[in-house]
């Protein structure tokens, strides 16, 4: 993959922070906290997207004839079969 140089402005307080993360011992360089923050966001804009499909299917699913325990036994026994718990 190949390096793009780039030049960024922030704020002293956030520089401070930047430094703090790399005197922790945590990461090596500024550049390499900077690259896990973007793939952080990543993720978690790939699971905002993930529930917002799930909550999409779910709304033109209309409505269940079950009670709320038949659906959290449901629930529970999927968990359970996945090794989930």
């Amino acid at each position: 993959m190949a390096i793009v140089k780039k030049t960024y402005s922030i704020t002293d307080r956030n520089d401070a922070w930047v430094k703090a993360q790399v005197e922790s011992g945590r990461y090596a360089t500024d550049s390499e906290y900077l690259r896990d923050l973007i793939r952080k966001d990543e993720e978690r804009q790939s699971d905002v997207e993930a529930i917002r499909a799930a909550l999409i299917e779910g709304e033109e699913s209309g409505l269940s004839d079950m009670t709320p325990d038949q659906i959290m036994d449901k629930v529970i026994a999927r968990k359970r079969k996945n090794g989930e718990l």
